[in-house]
């Protein structure tokens, strides 16, 4: 018996179980039932019954599982990369090297390892995710990886213009600051000591600096040898910005340690069409207290005002107290006077001890030096050495003086204020914390650009630039997934929640309920950004096989939970 299905020229066709049957050497058939009104999933069973196969409750009841391959988060990162447009920018995609590009700066973004590690993750005996055959580089091992850096980084200059074409326009605001990431190794040219922000100890390192739009979307890096002052690196991206980007007007905001005096003057001052925004270094604050331009009682009722200054001529110097900024520097530098007044407490006890005591001025000395140093209070005590002893005693003026000042800082900008009045300048210049934020995702939070281990110069500028473009790749997921995200979802509702905006950045109502009950305002969980990749990557693609015979070549993809599908369904993608 078997099921045939006989087409009707204007209406359904007609579904019959027949017969065949042998009559005088001819095959002839017979109707056993019209299965027309029958259900489609029900006439699909009978068709498998009838074939001498076995109805099963479920699907999966069917297949053997050969092998899993975590698919979820690939298909959101990677489709997130082809829905904002990154792998046109990158260049031609019919390109191997192109390929090979987008895996690295992907498998950044799933999983940060070593270009050896994400080989292996690519390749079809040893595969971590769906990666390697999405892009079709099963094939592929780390020296493969190493060319298609060297390709990457010799498309730098241009990536960056195209990014600048999306995110820059005349009369914006670019963000820029510099961060360091130490090195394994000595052989690499740009690997150097320098200011160690790591806190690593005998470590060499590499300097990069980073340019951002005032949201915090990374547009360029450039990397510089690791003894680089942080203001000897300004010059490059006034070059970049004027010259590359072509831009004929733009604000550049940096911190008070890159916008020194000396730049403002060789550097920016000759530029045409450059402003800045930057801040005063407490020096030069308590010059403006000293010359009377400041006066601390402005804050009896305002916690922000404008003030000129001979010394600053054509600058708009913008004067802002935070009493909760205040309060805590108080406390801090509190704990620190009797950090050092415990420790030395310790060396004078040591020198009036019976046995062994400490004696000798110079030996003193030393273990003093050592103690004031560590604390950087030395300014704050008056020492008195001989060679049986020492006496020391509190600065109370300079302790006094310093405090003054304490919560006080002076944004300097050369911008006029029907440009950006005061707050929204106070503003601009909060917004270089996005910078430290994209640094910390950047060293140890995401993307775990440390430790560098390779050796050639332009390998270590491919590898910081192959970590930016990963960053802006989680930067635009970043903005999708904020309902699902611990960040703050409602900015503005944010904002209103101050009254000035000196005053310290609050969270809006929806993100203080996101933080309290783990839960998003849709009552779904709310994860880590790490967190959700990994809650993706449960959506599998499974090889199977039918367990009635059959060659393994069904693939069958896991339903993803309520969650993941609104995950995706925010990204803009399916599965």
């Amino acid at each position: 018996m078997h099921i045939e299905t006989v087409p009707n020229r204007n209406s359904r066709p007609c579904i019959l179980l027949r017969q065949s049957y042998r009559e005088k050497g001819k095959v002839k058939k017979r109707t056993i039932a019209n299965l027309t009104d029958w259900p489609v999933e029900l006439i699909e069973n009978f068709r498998a019954l009838l074939r001498g196969g076995k109805v099963v409750e479920r699907i999966e009841e069917a297949f053997d599982i050969l092998r899993s391959r975590p698919h979820g988060h690939v298909a959101a990162v990677l489709g997130t990369f082809r829905k904002i447009g990154l792998d046109r920018v990158i260049g031609d995609r019919s390109s191997r090297e192109h390929a090979l590009s987008v895996a690295m700066i992907v498998a950044r973004v799933i999983d940060p390892q070593s270009k050896l590690a994400t080989a292996r993750g690519l390749k079809d005996e040893t595969l971590s995710s769906t990666l390697g055959e999405e892009l079709g580089l099963g094939d592929a091992d780390e020296n493969e990886l190493y060319r298609a850096m060297d390709w990457l980084g010799e498309q730098q200059d241009r990536i960056e213009l195209q990014l600048a074409k999306r995110h820059l326009h005349n009369g914006t605001l670019v963000l820029y600051d510099v961060t360091s990431t130490y090195f394994e190794g000595k052989c690499c040219p740009l690997a150097m000591l320098g200011h160690n922000r790591d806190k690593k100890k005998g470590k060499l390192q590499v300097v990069f600096g980073l340019l951002c739009t005032v949201e915090g979307c990374p547009v360029a890096v450039e990397v510089f040898a690791g003894n680089t002052g942080d203001p000897s690196t300004l010059q490059a991206q006034i070059t970049k910005i004027k010259d590359r980007f072509s831009l004929e007007r733009v604000v550049m905001v940096a911190d008070r340690g890159l916008l020194t005096e000396a730049r403002i003057r060789k550097d920016i001052g000759p530029v045409k069409g450059l402003d800045w925004i930057t801040a005063l270094r407490a020096t030069q604050v308590r010059k403006l207290v000293n010359s009377g331009s400041l006066q601390l009682s402005l804050f009896d009722e305002f916690n922000i005002a404008e003030i000129k200054d001979p010394s600053f001529p054509g600058e708009r110097l913008i004067v802002c107290r935070n009493p909760l900024l205040a309060s805590e520097r108080c406390r801090k530098r509190e704990e620190l006077l009797k950090a050092t007044e415990k420790e030395l407490d310790k060396i004078a006890r040591a020198t009036r001890r019976e046995k062994r005591a400490l004696k000798g001025k110079g030996r003193i000395a030393l273990k003093v030096g050592r103690v004031i140093n560590k604390y950087k209070m030395a300014k704050h005590f008056h020492l008195t050495i001989g060679e049986d002893g020492f006496i020391y005693q509190r600065k109370e003026e300079s302790i006094a003086r310093e405090a003054s000042l304490d919560g006080i800082y002076v944004i300097r900008t050369s911008l006029s204020a029907d440009h950006l009045d005061a707050e929204a300048t106070v503003k601009s210049y909060k917004g270089l914390s996005v910078i430290e934020r994209a640094f910390r995702s950047f060293k140890a939070i995401d993307l775990k650009v440390r430790p560098v281990y390779h050796r050639l110069v332009h390998r270590v500028r491919a590898h910081i630039f192959l970590c930016m473009l990963a960053y802006y790749l989680e930067w635009h997921m970043r903005q999708a997934l904020r309902a699902f995200l611990f960040d703050d979802d409602d900015p503005r509702a944010a904002e209103a929640q101050r009254s000035s905006v000196v005053e310290p950045a609050q969270r809006s109502p929806s993100a203080r309920q996101k933080a309290a009950s783990k839960r998003s305002v849709e009552n779904l969980p709310i994860h880590s950004f790490a967190t959700l990749l990994r809650d993706l990557a449960t959506i599998c693609k499974n090889l199977v096989k039918p367990r009635l015979g059959g060659a393994p070549s069904f693939e069958k993809i896991t339903v993803p939970t309520p969650l993941q599908q609104n995950i995706l369904i925010a990204l803009g993608l399916k599965i």
